[in-house]
């Protein structure tokens, strides 16, 4: 490979990006389809190309046929992992939705009690969690919502995402503190401690009930997830056709418990009907409850 100092023209400067034509375009579609079941459409052209073209200037790569077969070897796996966090990791922050973080503190706040057990207990699955802000988020409003009750509680929640390095950055919690602007002092006070210079990380009373682990959504079928009352799943369906959408849903569905709450982006699915799914009546917040078994109809 050329060094990255090769690919300085004579007058100093970064040589422009190779030019994609169309049939190269299908091509690098079908190996991201292929792999992590996205669709980029022929408007995101322009997304892949400068994503592709930096990182091929970082390892001296010359054009998109050298790097599309470097990495569809077998020895292209890690740089394959450096490539999706380029492509697959979406803006995120603590806090994006405010409105869908309530209807999750609102089910928690009514969960029965287990009578048996004698305690209330809710397992959380957030899918697509990118670098943690939504997993955290998510445990910080389950945890006020139990501390208002006054129950003894558990809640653990399993955060997965395609990305390696993203999952890496969710384990450790340190976020600079631009990223915390949105989480209220009180929180930011209960739940983060100062860390290096202008960055808090997560207090570990809250990293120790989120297991972040790799998954790629499109295996959700094969993947040993349990049961989850909650299943929260934001911006990560619109990167895919309608066809995968639901069974995407679908299969989610199948891990969660009857009486759960699944969260989806608003407008990432559109008149979807599923048997044992049943719309929750939000007008801002796309939310489905798990049909109980003694109220399922005609099925």
């Amino acid at each position: 490979m050329k060094s990255v100092q090769n690919k300085m023209s004579e007058t100093g400067f970064l040589d422009p990006l190779p030019e994609m034509d169309d049939q190269q375009f299908r091509q690098w579609m079908g190996l991201l389809e292929d792999r992590t079941g996205t669709v980029l459409p022929p408007e995101r052209k322009s997304f892949l190309v400068t994503n592709l073209g930096l990182r091929m200037r970082e390892i001296g790569c010359r054009n998109y046929q050298e790097y599309y077969d470097m990495l569809s070897g077998v020895q292209g796996l890690k740089e394959w992992n450096v490539l999706v966090d380029r492509i697959t990791v979406h803006e995120t922050r603590f806090f994006r939705h405010p409105l869908s973080l309530e209807l999750v503190h609102d089910y928690v706040t009514h969960k029965p009690l287990d009578q048996s057990a004698g305690h209330v207990s809710v397992q959380v699955w957030s899918v697509a969690c990118s670098t943690g802000e939504e997993a955290y988020s998510l445990a910080m409003v389950i945890d006020q919502a139990f501390k208002r009750r006054g129950d003894a509680s558990y809640f653990g929640i399993t955060a997965t995402d395609i990305s390696p390095a993203s999952l890496i950055t969710g384990r450790k919690g340190v976020y600079p503190e631009r990223r915390l602007k949105d989480v209220e002092p009180g929180l930011r006070e209960e739940y983060f401690n100062q860390a290096e210079k202008n960055h808090y990380q997560v207090d570990d009373y809250l990293r120790k009930r989120i297991c972040f682990a790799r998954m790629n959504v499109m295996d959700i079928v094969n993947e040993p997830v349990g049961k989850m009352d909650i299943i929260y799943c934001q911006n990560l369906l619109i990167y895919f056709d309608r066809s995968t959408r639901t069974e995407i849903v679908t299969n989610m569905a199948r891990h969660l418990l009857p009486g759960g709450l699944l969260i989806l982006g608003s407008g990432e699915m559109l008149s979807m009907e599923h048997p044992e799914l049943e719309q929750i009546q939000h007008p801002r917040v796309l939310a489905y409850r798990r049909v109980k078994e003694s109220t399922r109809v005609n099925e």
